[in-house]
């Protein structure tokens, strides 16, 4: 599909409140349409099933993966992982929860596809409550006011991340050595600070961010998941190697430091802003479902064996990104760049998504002729943006749990299972359906306000003067 046609029917179509439910599909409750009673045809220049499972993994696979084993820390060698899966279900869940509802209503209204805030205002207006469908619009400004928040904030945190692992590459260039297997302590480069390194990043980053083609942009995903699957290969060999007794890591921890595992956690399942614009660039839409739930799959076993491996290995000492213990040997300090490349080049998925909310709208108000000129404009502001806020904040772990914690957990935990209640209620919900979907929500939005809460404490701390300190002692 092409940008005109996501300009013309995102924002000008869905923003009509003139149209009344007809009723379900056939299959409503049960999951998703049945391909014969709503035939979604997709773009005959659309992405591949393939191409599409590498964009769902590149939006999943991320800064978030290797934050992990911290999070573990601060839930428990057994708490964290058994929640971490509780978490990747119910997340998975709400996504399939969200394609389900956009489906539901691209029939009853016979569009071509839906975005998350479209879906979301188009289930308030089928309430039998007033007041929410009269402002069912701002349903469509609310999500979309998160998903710029959590998107541009998976942004800042790769600024974060690029700067403190090339920093930390450049600090131990000249103590890098061939033998990564001796125990011993690297003398550490005095280099710049990590925000001149964000600074340096920046020109490069929004270059990247000009590619505007999805299918483009799997090119480059490809090759950033080779480069990511590459390193993450060889980090996995080297934390099973030498696990030490875990007998004294904590089965868990203390409850203080639980809600910044939320928050962390939460990001990681950083992909739901990206499952409907994916879904809608497809060339067969029927496909999506199954590539979901492959995708996701895969994505939480990684998630839950590198966390735990990644803790036992390192134990307290595990920092903010698991690359920032490797030692300081050519392989590893490869695996860091390589790492960075991939993260690099996630950057302009994620992207991707607040761009097609912020600038159409606003291309639409000038001339065609100098509408080229404002939308690459808008998209320098966008990244600049992020690299201000990544400098402003340069904590690695705090700032993905408040990002997690802040937005994520709206999008991925809050909306969706209301979304399904709003959507169905008036056609009826079994009484268990509609529990499930509460206490979901409620579980988010405790996470929500706890999490926020305690990264803010986090943020706010003494010891948050001291940014950027990696260490030096090879583990």
């Amino acid at each position: 599909m092409s940008t005109r046609r996501l300009r013309s029917e995102d924002y000008n179509d869905y923003s009509s409140t003139d149209v009344t439910p007809e009723g379900s599909p056939p299959g409503g409750m049960n999951g998703f349409a049945h391909p014969e009673s709503y035939q979604r045809f997709g773009d005959t220049n659309g992405t591949t099933w393939y191409q599409t499972l590498i964009h769902l993994l590149k939006g999943n696979i991320g800064t978030g993966l290797l934050g992990l084993p911290l999070a573990v820390k601060n839930a428990g060698i057994l708490l964290g992982p058994v929640s971490l899966l509780v978490m990747g279900v119910v997340a998975v869940h709400c996504m399939g929860i969200l394609v389900k509802c956009a489906h539901h209503f691209c029939y009853r209204f016979q569009k071509q596809f839906l975005d998350y805030g479209g879906a979301v205002m188009y289930g308030l207006e089928s309430t039998s409550i007033t007041w929410l469908r009269t402002h069912a619009i701002w349903g469509r400004r609310v999500v979309g006011l998160f998903l710029i928040v959590t998107q541009l904030g998976f942004c800042c945190v790769y600024f974060v991340f690029l700067a403190d692992n090339l920093r930390q590459v450049v600090s131990a260039a000249n103590g890098t050595t061939n033998d990564c297997s001796s125990n011993r302590t690297v003398a550490m480069t005095p280099t710049m600070d990590s925000r001149l390194y964000m600074l340096s990043l920046l020109p490069f980053v929004v270059l990247l961010t000009f590619i505007q083609n999805l299918k483009v942009l799997s090119v480059f995903s490809m090759l950033a998941n080779v480069a990511m699957l590459g390193s993450l290969i060889v980090i996995y060999q080297y934390i099973v190697r030498d696990i030490p007794d875990p007998s004294d890591l904590p089965l868990a921890a203390a409850w203080k430091t639980y809600p910044l595992f939320f928050g962390t956690a939460i990001f990681s399942f950083e992909g739901i802003g990206v499952v409907l614009p994916l879904e809608n660039k497809m060339k067969n839409p029927q496909q999506f479902p199954v590539i979901l739930y492959v995708g996701m799959t895969i994505v939480t076993i990684l998630y839950i064996s590198l966390s735990v491996l990644g803790y036992l290995r390192f134990g307290a000492d595990i920092q903010a990104s698991i690359t920032l213990n490797l030692p300081n040997c050519w392989l590893y300090q490869a695996v860091k760049l390589l790492f960075s490349f991939g993260i690099f080049f996630t950057y302009a998925v994620q992207f991707y998504v607040p761009a097609e909310i912020v600038i159409p709208p606003l291309v639409a108000r000038v001339s065609e002729r100098w509408g080229w000129l404002v939308n690459l404009l808008l998209r320098v502001a966008l990244v600049g943006v992020t690299c201000v806020l990544a400098i402003l904040i340069p904590r690695l772990d705090i700032v993905i749990s408040l990002v997690g914690s802040m937005s994520s957990s709206a999008l991925a935990l809050i909306f969706p299972p209301l979304l399904e209640i709003a959507t169905f209620y008036a056609e009826g919900m079994h009484p268990l359906v509609i529990a499930k979907d509460v206490a979901i929500s409620l579980f988010g939005f405790v996470g929500f306000v706890v999490g926020t809460y305690e990264a803010l404490v986090e943020l706010a701390a003494p010891t948050a003067a001291v940014v950027n300190t990696t260490s030096a002692m090879v583990q």
